[in-house]
């Protein structure tokens, strides 16, 4: 049998995945595959609604950085005191020391994580983050954090006067036709950055496709194509310690993928957008995927759709 006939025409291409899902019941609510030069595909296993896409906000977070500096307004090995005030008391021990490059990486060192429920329903949240002693020298080791995300968010609105999903709205989302994004803030009203914003599985698939295409949408380069590559750049990948070969390396807001050349974003329970540069492809997966690691639908798309790409 030629290779060409052991392909599966297009509107399969999805199907040995789809039985993989619903066999090993991985909660997969949505998938949308695009790949350069060929017809757009996707299927939904339940009513598309617009869902928390949890921690891929920390990519879109990511994409905002490098918006703002392309406009000038910061630079990623700025110090994280060039751009927001110290609070009543001053900055906490070792706080003078972390730059932007450490909280896109979460090798800040900060003991303050932004997942306990004190921290997320602190009234001023950046100022118990600036003022809190580091744990660890900035750089010295990774340590997932929602709060590190807080604070470029942070740096971004201080810089602008505006929160950071309406900064975005001109520049990301209305060009990408996402017209009234939600995303959740703090109890002072900051854009949270790290969690929280709600999309469409199709609009959440626009982000994917800006991705594969180095920043460029339908002829405009929204994001600077070089800060694209460096999201996930050989130098700027930390180790993670992580056991889950799929954990082992944190970029600038993306994860390493155990395929060659793939990377990430990567939000719980199964938010995924699946970069596949040497397929010219990329994969959206919109899930709830509760007691178990979100891995187990990376393999299933490693085992199952990859070799048909």
């Amino acid at each position: 049998m030629s290779d060409i006939a052991a392909t599966p025409a297009d509107p399969y291409l999805l199907l040995p995945l789809r039985q993989r899902i619903l066999e090993q019941r991985l909660g997969v609510r949505a998938l949308h595959l695009h790949r350069t030069g060929h017809p757009e595909l996707s299927h939904r296993f339940v009513e598309d609604t617009a869902e928390n896409i949890y921690s891929v906000s920390k990519t879109v977070t990511a994409l905002a950085v490098g918006i703002a500096q392309a406009e000038g307004l910061l630079r990623v090995e700025d110090l994280l005191t060039d751009h927001l005030p110290a609070p009543t008391g001053g900055y906490g021990q070792g706080v003078d020391e972390v730059r932007l490059r450490h909280l896109l990486t979460m090798t800040s060192g900060s003991p303050v994580l932004g997942f306990l429920d004190a921290e997320r329903e602190h009234e001023d949240l950046t100022a118990h983050l600036l003022a809190t002693d580091l744990t660890a020298a900035p750089g010295e080791r990774f340590e997932y954090s929602n709060g590190s995300i807080f604070l470029l968010a942070r740096v971004i609105e201080e810089r602008t006067g505006q929160t950071l999903r309406d900064w975005l709205m001109p520049r990301l989302f209305a060009p990408l036709g996402i017209l009234n994004p939600q995303w959740f803030t703090t109890r002072d009203g900051r854009t949270w950055g790290a969690t929280g914003l709600h999309l469409k599985s199709g609009q959440l698939a626009r982000l994917g496709r800006l991705l594969l295409d180095r920043g460029a949408h339908e002829g405009t380069q929204l994001v600077p194509a070089d800060w694209i590559d460096a999201l996930h750049a050989e130098g700027t990948w930390v180790t993670t310690g992580d056991p889950e070969p799929e954990a082992a390396r944190y970029g600038f807001g993306v994860w390493d993928c155990t395929v060659d050349g793939a990377w990430r974003a990567d939000g719980a329970y199964g938010q995924f957008l699946l970069v596949l540069p040497a397929q010219q492809a990329v994969l959206t997966v919109t899930s709830h995927l509760e007691g178990r690691a979100g891995a187990e639908i990376l393999r299933a798309v490693w085992e199952e759709l990859l070799p048909l790409l």
